[in-house]
């Protein structure tokens, strides 16, 4: 199960990183991305969410591993942890610095956050249940996305990534 959690969390996050650099992408990609919420740049607020289990982003690879443990997989770039049968946790790293987070919740009674608890907004859910939303925070350097599958079984994810330069 962590395998296939870890895959869809790759697939999501490779679409949001064809979308925000690259502007001709193919076709197959552009149908996904119609699906998912226009940034909205939220340019003088400070976040509501900024950390995960006390791990921020720039904070030393040694810190974060030092909070969660011993990560399933883990190399120099990244490390995987299974918090839980329903929540999972992938660090990205750069430089030694955490660079990204991002977690996955899976199954109704994973205790994903909500979107309130992420933005500090309730967000509209489409016709399905289904939620996409990504915020960008320039004053304080990074981005927010959340994602939510519809059903009565979902998969919530929620990414906190450093912006990069010319993202601001």
């Amino acid at each position: 199960m962590a395998i296939r959690i870890l895959i869809g969390t790759l697939c999501v996050s490779v679409l949001f990183i064809t979308a925000l650099f690259n502007s001709s992408t193919s076709p197959a990609v552009n149908a996904a991305l119609s699906q998912i919420a226009v940034p909205t740049p939220v340019p003088n607020e400070t976040p509501r969410f900024s950390d995960y289990r006390g791990i921020t982003l720039g904070m030393p690879a040694a810190d974060a591993r030092a909070k969660l443990g011993v990560a399933r997989d883990s190399s120099d770039q990244e490390d995987f942890y299974v918090i839980s049968d329903g929540e999972t946790c992938q660090l990205i790293y750069q430089d030694k610095l955490v660079k990204a987070i991002s977690t996955t919740y899976t199954g109704s009674g994973s205790k994903a956050p909500t979107p309130n608890e992420i933005f500090g907004m309730d967000v509209e859910a489409k016709p399905d249940g289904s939620i996409n939303k990504l915020v960008k925070y320039p004053k304080v350097g990074f981005w927010i996305s959340y994602i939510r599958t519809d059903g009565t079984d979902p998969m919530t994810m929620v990414t906190v990534h450093k912006l990069q330069k010319g993202e601001f």
